[in-house]
């Protein structure tokens, strides 16, 4: 997926009908028999030529990504569609299984490297008499980001631990500079542009009505002149957003600017949305 940042300098001023739950009791009892087979198997990884060095997590079983038996469409639109927004993603069909334990041989038979990909972290698996269709993928967000305050929390260090070593960004160079503060104002701010993003479908610094940054922090009750804001999409996590923003100049000037005291910081997911996660981080100073 296509990872996209924009940079803000200072101004002053569907169905998807689930057939798991339509299936019978024992229909639904060897879908998760399969998936504890999986499971054990990435915990005990053997007899394959792309066998990881040590064992795996279990995958999570997702409901919505049990596709009906033998779709062939667009797998993405599709699993954006039921409310999963995948990084990657890979569909296995098995013919001729009658039950868990076959259709766990035939998959390790032949699909085995699939099984043990370090890069999925969520399974579904749908069953239509002896055929059997498995889903892999790896969601956008990532499974460990935690509440919104930890999110914030993450931010505001990572900010700090990137403003106490000098810096290059781009040709600019940069001394280290004091740590910011949590302004609850721009929080709040951040909070609702990352929202309007991810709920809007929309990548930029002026929502469609014409609100700016300024705009946000003002009405958000901030009372400082001076205004920043980096924006970014798709991103996982705090730590992947941050890395991505300290790769590009412009971002980085921003995290790095001296004149900035203070910062509020926040993202949004919405798995319809083109980029799945937008997160924004608002700077101000007196």
């Amino acid at each position: 997926m296509r990872r996209t940042f924009l940079a803000f300098r200072i101004t002053s001023l569907c169905l998807l009908t689930c057939l798991p739950g339509l299936a019978s009791p024992a229909h639904a009892s060897a879908e998760r028999d399969l998936v504890e087979a999986i499971n054990d198997y990435r915990a005990h990884p053997r007899g394959c030529d792309r066998r990881p060095a040590q064992r795996l997590s279990p995958l999570a079983l997702k409901s919505n990504l049990a596709l009906p038996v033998g779709y062939g469409g667009g797998l993405r639109d599709r699993l954006k569609a039921s409310g999963y927004q995948a990084v990657m993603v890979r569909s296995i069909r098995v013919v001729g299984a009658q039950d868990a334990d076959e259709a766990f041989d035939k998959l390790q038979d032949n699909y085995c490297g699939a099984l043990l990909d370090t890069q999925f972290a969520d399974i579904g698996v749908s069953r239509s008499r002896s055929e059997w269709q498995v889903v892999l993928a790896q969601p956008v967000l990532d499974s460990q980001i935690g509440d919104t305050r930890n999110v914030s929390k993450a931010l505001l260090a990572q900010v700090n631990a990137a403003r106490a070593k000098p810096r290059l960004c781009g040709r600019q160079r940069f001394a280290a500079a004091r740590p910011l503060t949590w302004n609850a104002a721009l929080g709040a701010a951040a909070q609702g542009h990352s929202k309007a993003m991810a709920y809007g479908n929309y990548f930029a610094h002026q929502d469609p009505d014409g609100v700016t940054t300024y705009d946000r922090a003002k009405a958000a009750g901030f009372r400082g002149r001076q205004i920043g804001e980096n924006i970014a999409a798709g991103q996982g996590s705090p730590s992947k957003a941050m890395t991505g923003w300290l790769a590009s100049p412009g971002h980085c000037a921003n995290l790095m600017n001296p004149m900035f005291t203070q910062v509020g910081a926040a993202y949004a997911a919405d798995a319809r949305s083109d980029k799945g996660v937008y997160w924004t981080m608002m700077f101000g100073a007196p």
